[in-house]
């Protein structure tokens, strides 16, 4: 039986619409941290900042000096425990999953993550256009 071929927009509507319902999806914490991703359209880098994470009991990320829940606009700035930089995002990968340990990706997931996150950002750095984490 041959497969109904369909057009590349319905192709991308399919895709957004698998990847709305996939992003409703029940995710933990990476007990090892989470990463901020930038672009310095400047120097042509993407740049990528690792942030600790202190998870309680019910899995959220709590401050380490108050033991309290975070908040997403809280007024503190935290400071990132380590920060990398590269020209693509093999080269940011590569940091983050090669060499010497201790890494800081603990959860496939989260790697999978990373990696979608960091093509994208990759792409948008080659275009000159503005890079939005998901």
């Amino acid at each position: 039986m041959a497969s109904k071929q369909i057009t590349l927009q319905e192709a991308v509507d399919r895709i957004q619409i698998l990847d709305e319902k996939l992003s409703h999806r029940l995710i933990s914490l990476d007990p090892s941290g989470y990463f901020i991703i930038k672009l310095d359209h400047a120097s042509k880098e993407i740049v990528v900042e690792h942030y600790s994470n202190d998870i309680d009991d019910l899995g959220r990320a709590i401050d380490p000096e108050t033991g309290k829940p975070l908040d997403c606009k809280g007024e503190r700035k935290r400071m990132p425990s380590k920060t990398f930089r590269g020209k693509s995002a093999k080269e940011i990968g590569i940091h983050l999953t090669e060499g010497v340990g201790p890494y800081l990706v603990s959860k496939l997931d989260h790697a999978l993550y990373l990696g979608r996150e960091l093509q994208k950002a990759e792409g948008c750095l080659l275009n000159t256009k503005q890079y939005i984490q998901d």
